[in-house]
């Protein structure tokens, strides 16, 4: 149920941001892909992307979205899902995509959230907090 308000939140948002690591410079870039499979909360890139290399490179991250006055913070590491199912599942909830990516073209991967610990806080309430 935990897992479930997070993913609502971020597809409702729309677009949450996503930050990572190039050596010693922080980097962020807006994402709007979001799936829930088999229990874990992922995303998707492409290999050729320069987030990919800084993930495989250094796999923490961290993830904000705001809405109607909340925002949502994700602490985690990024761990990548080879399972070609874990592919298909993410691009048959983004048919959009499908013009640009394919389960099996050799570019398209998708990570799972791993040790995640997601914070909603707004300026009304306490934060609340759900690892996952």
């Amino acid at each position: 149920m935990e897992l479930e308000k997070i993913v609502k939140f971020l597809k409702e948002a729309g677009t949450y941001y996503l930050a990572t690591v190039e050596g010693d410079q922080p980097r962020v870039r807006p994402f709007g892909t979001v799936n829930e499979f088999e229990g874990k909360l992922y995303i998707q890139t492409g290999k050729s992307k320069e987030v990919s290399k800084q993930l495989h490179i250094n796999p923490k991250a961290e993830i904000c979205a705001f809405k109607d006055g909340v925002w949502l913070r994700i602490a985690c590491t990024l761990v990548e899902d080879d399972n070609v199912e874990a592919r298909k599942s993410m691009l048959d909830a983004y048919p959009q995509l499908r013009g640009m990516y394919s389960e099996n073209d050799g570019n398209t991967e998708v990570f799972y959230m791993k040790d995640a610990v997601a914070t909603f806080s707004s300026f009304t309430a306490a934060p609340e907090i759900i690892e996952f």
